[in-house]
């Protein structure tokens, strides 16, 4: 399974450089020199890019792999995903602190156990992360606090809920 760790944005000067907007943690370790990332292009087709350097500007990290030696390269880049196998991935020190695939399909429940639906995707925001859940009718959002989401059980795959009221309330 691989995890989507940036997403190009555009190309940045003419020696290939690439605006990146990350979608990791830890962008020090899945952007450094010698990382091997995949690249989904927006046609679908995939491809292997290496760093060769990375360093933040306006709050995006520019990246310039080892493949990409040309603004006219850099350009068909827009829009590609970059992702990285979970296998490469170290496991997590902190017990409250989870990556977006281990949460994705988890079941969605109460406290009393009540079916509310299953964790589509995390939805990493400004002001915090939100489950997406998937349930009939449509797909509520749930922000991925303690106070709201105070079980996580990974190996029983779900999620407990203790929503306040009217969060779950159909529009």
């Amino acid at each position: 399974m691989d995890v989507v760790v940036g997403r190009v944005a555009k190309a940045h000067g003419i020696r290939g450089e690439l605006a990146v907007d990350v979608r990791t943690d830890s962008p020090e370790q899945r952007f450094a020199a010698g990382s091997a990332l995949v690249g989904k292009l927006r046609d679908g087709t995939r491809r292997t890019l290496t760093v060769a350097a990375a360093r933040n500007h306006s709050g995006r990290l520019l990246v310039r792999f080892e493949e990409v030696l040309t603004r006219d390269v850099a350009e068909l880049l827009r829009g590609t995903l970059l992702f990285v196998s979970t296998e490469d991935l170290p496991p997590t020190d902190d017990p409250d602190e989870f990556y977006d695939h281990e949460l994705e399909g988890l079941r969605a429940e109460l406290l009393d156990g009540t079916l509310v639906g299953t964790v589509q995707e995390v939805v990493h925001g400004p002001a915090g992360e939100l489950l997406v859940i998937k349930r009939d009718g449509g797909e509520v959002l749930v922000p991925f606090v303690k106070q709201i989401v105070p079980t996580v059980d990974v190996p029983g795959k779900r999620v407990v809920l203790d929503p306040p009221e009217g969060l779950l309330d159909a529009d």
